[in-house]
């Protein structure tokens, strides 16, 4: 059982690091380091380690990423979200639980264009949530429905998680950005549903109220203006790649030119606008590639040290079903959802589910669409959830972590949901893929 003791050694540490606050890429370096030492020469370990850096991120599929996040920043700070919110709204009408369907419905129009749940969350909340809780929803109504489109960003394409899984899991990332597009669709469906659902059960959960009617011209025209060219930037990062036309990388910089084209259509180019979205880019990009430099000497020591084939050996041991095995690699990624953020979960799971999945002859696409998935839960998980503290940030003073996870509780059983119509029906997650 050296492999076990290698496992532990590996996996403690990191937990332990992150578990003190240490930055998760100092986490894995430290790890790195001492585990360097122990399996693979000391110095000579260390060497492989700062060669490995300049690999590590010079793969050609992380390059959509950084563009996936320019064009997402480019749409919040410019303000294009507010045409497509009142064009929504208009069709809408009067219904029940209106807001709740707006958000929603917003939400997953926002996806398409940002890539980023956390921007998604933090947009809806700041623009939605004073203005429910003022027409007197219940906080299930409010925060719930936030919460659920926000997390629409991680599957609907562009998403930059599904482009950084897909790098680090060596998946075709055009395949795995197209194959989010349809149960992305299905899970606004979902929500769609259950906010139905709440507001029959309780019709004072989500007041009706009288609003302005407009014409179906009215309605039209709005429609015209302020989501038909959000589409046409859809069409350009989906569309092109499911067509062959364009590589993920060449969408990704075409769908930014869109942006472009409509900020300066809308007259809301400025400079100071790129120039906050290339930082925001920066940023985040400069942190994830720095992570996973880290993660790419992790992945080699794990398998220097035979942790990862003993692992596979010990998993498939049990001689479960592949099912049952997919089913615990899911709930391990709940748990570990609970205490750890997304890419700490990737770096540390996917060395050793990737060799797994292929070793039960798994299709990837399929896999890292569940695992994405899997990933989302983790988004709105508590205690340490990102979009519940996003959420408790934009929600008035006084709000508890309680409340907030008790309105995102529905919406994670209905993606619990979505996992489990993927499994039964491949092609809902492989049908565009295979398009391709």
């Amino acid at each position: 059982m050296d492999w076990a003791i290698a496992l532990a050694v590996m996996l403690g540490l990191i937990l332990t690091l992150m578990g003190v606050g240490v930055p998760v890429a100092f986490a894995f370096f430290a790890t790195n380091i001492v585990c360097l030492y122990l399996y693979m020469g000391g110095p000579v370990g260390v060497t492989q380690m700062v060669t490995n850096f300049g690999d590590a991120v010079s793969i050609y599929a992380l390059t959509p990423m950084p563009l996936f996040l320019i064009m997402g920043s480019l749409f919040f700070r410019s303000g294009l979200g507010e045409g497509v919110f009142r064009a929504i709204d208009l069709w809408i009408g009067n219904l029940r639980a209106r807001l709740s369907y707006l958000v929603v419905l917003a939400g997953a129009v926002f996806a398409s264009l940002s890539g980023s749940s956390l921007a998604n969350t933090g947009m809806m909340g700041s623009a939605m949530v004073p203005e429910m809780l003022r027409r007197g929803y219940r906080p299930h109504m409010v925060y719930g429905p936030v919460l659920g489109a926000g997390g629409l960003a991680v599957i609907i394409p562009p998403s930059s998680l599904a482009v950084l899984l897909g790098s680090l899991a060596q998946i075709d990332v055009g395949a795995l950005l197209v194959a989010g597009f349809l149960p992305g669709l299905v899970l606004t469906a979902l929500y769609i549903l259950l906010i139905t659902a709440q507001a029959a059960i309780d019709k004072d959960a989500a007041p009706q109220y009288d609003t302005p009617r407009a014409s179906l011209r009215e309605k039209i025209g709005a429609v015209l203006v302020n989501v038909v060219p959000m589409g046409v930037i859809v069409f350009l990062v989906v569309g092109t790649i499911l067509l062959g036309i364009a590589s993920p990388t060449e969408s990704a910089a075409l769908g930014c030119l869109g942006v472009i084209g409509l900020l300066l259509a809308y007259r809301r180019f400025s400079w100071s606008v790129v120039w906050k979205s290339l930082d925001d880019a920066m940023k985040v990009t400069g942190m994830t590639f720095l992570i996973i430099a880290a993660s790419t000497t992790f992945a080699q020591v794990l398998a220097f040290s035979g942790a990862s084939s003993g692992m596979i050996q010990w998993f498939v041991s049990f001689q479960w079903t592949p099912y049952a095995m997919l089913a615990v690699m899911v709930g391990v990624i709940l748990v570990l959802g609970m205490f750890m953020d997304q890419l700490s979960m990737m770096l540390i799971t996917l060395p050793i589910f990737i060799p797994i999945a292929n070793s039960l002859g798994f299709d990837l696409v399929w896999f890292g669409l569940i695992l994405l998935l899997a990933y989302e839960i983790g988004f709105t998980t508590p205690p340490f959830g990102l979009l519940l503290f996003v959420m408790i940030g934009v929600a008035p003073p006084g709000t508890t972590l309680g409340t907030v996870s008790l309105a995102a509780l529905p919406y994670i059983l209905c993606t619990i949901g979505l996992v489990v119509l993927i499994v039964i029906f491949p092609p809902l997650a492989l049908w565009l893929p295979r398009l391709m």
